[in-house]
């Protein structure tokens, strides 16, 4: 069994994937093996009032891939993963929690701040609300590798697009109109950008675009309680820990429409002695931009019973 080294301050972070890394087939093992995890997806069938776990494990992938289904599929899986986890004996404790973008709802989760039934329902609510804010007002999404923050930057002031991750060093994403969004990707390209990728999303996440959104997730986050975290959460778009209600209400609103500073967020953990990052959900794209933030973390992933496994044996 994988624990944290005994000496010293050594700290862990438990870190949590965002929308993009649900794939059909998400959560089958755990659900077939843990109990926990079954009572996971089953809670969110039933308060969904849909056969989300079906949806999950048998797609299809384009119906999946919906941000009102991806959103709460993604942190069903996670959590899943997580709960699956503590019940096959996974001792290592988290000084942080983070996720990427929806990944922070779950990281929320995980923090004891929000109920997962609560969670699910307000991720759910949050996908369709920015998928209608993507309808009236169009845009898109495109990751940039290999420029400079401060070109990319410029290129974006140049377009009135706006900077949506700061994924890690050399890797950010942009979004605005698709106007804005095509030139900005050919200013970049200009440039010295070594390759750009337009994204296939439904909206311009993380921008002014999505600002439609706001009210009714302000309505929506009003009627769920939120408690004092009993893990420090660190914020999307200040980089920096949540400590209150107050400050985990204020930063759901602000990350709709802010960057997601990924870069600086594990920056701040290993700033504070984070030495070990957990992944927790599917996928291992946290796991890829950590090792290129830090290369000296240890970085875990666990996605499924056999990941589980490796490091709980």
């Amino acid at each position: 069994m994988i624990e944290l080294d005994s000496g010293g301050d050594a700290k862990a972070a438990y870190v949590f994937p965002g929308q993009g890394s649900q794939v059909v087939g998400m959560g089958r093992s755990l659900y077939q093996t843990s109990p926990a995890a079954q009572a996971t997806f089953q809670e969110a069938d039933s308060v969904l009032g849909m056969p989300l776990s079906r949806l999950c494990f048998e797609g299809p992938e384009d119906e999946l891939k919906e941000t009102c289904n991806a959103q709460p599929a993604i942190l069903t899986a996670s959590i899943a993963c997580l709960r699956a986890a503590s019940e096959l004996g996974f001792l290592i404790a988290p000084s942080y929690v983070a996720g990427h973008s929806l990944g922070e709802y779950t990281a929320l989760v995980a923090a004891r701040v929000v109920d997962f039934s609560d969670a699910v329902i307000l991720v759910r609510e949050r996908g369709r609300l920015m998928h209608e804010a993507g309808l009236r007002k169009p845009g898109g999404m495109a990751a940039v590798m290999g420029l400079d923050d401060q070109t990319l930057e410029e290129v974006c002031m140049e377009t009135g697009a706006q900077i949506a991750n700061f994924n890690c060093s050399g890797q950010i994403v942009i979004s605005g109109t698709r106007e804005a969004l095509a030139r900005s990707m050919d200013l970049a390209r200009t440039r010295g950008a070594r390759r750009v990728v337009p994204l296939q999303v439904s909206g311009a996440f993380h921008s002014s675009l999505m600002e439609p959104a706001v009210g009714g997730m302000a309505e929506a986050i009003s009627r769920v309680t939120l408690k004092p975290p009993e893990v420090p959460i660190v914020a999307n778009s200040t980089a920096q820990s949540l400590t209150s209600p107050e400050e985990v209400r204020e930063e759901l609103l602000r990350q709709l429409c802010h960057c997601v500073k990924w870069q600086p967020s594990i920056e701040y953990m290993v700033g504070r002695g984070v030495s070990t990052f957990v992944e927790i959900g599917p996928g291992q794209v946290l796991s890829g931009l950590i090792k290129r933030i830090t290369g000296e973390a240890r970085i875990l992933s666990m996605n499924d019973l056999d990941s589980i496994r490796a490091i709980t044996s």
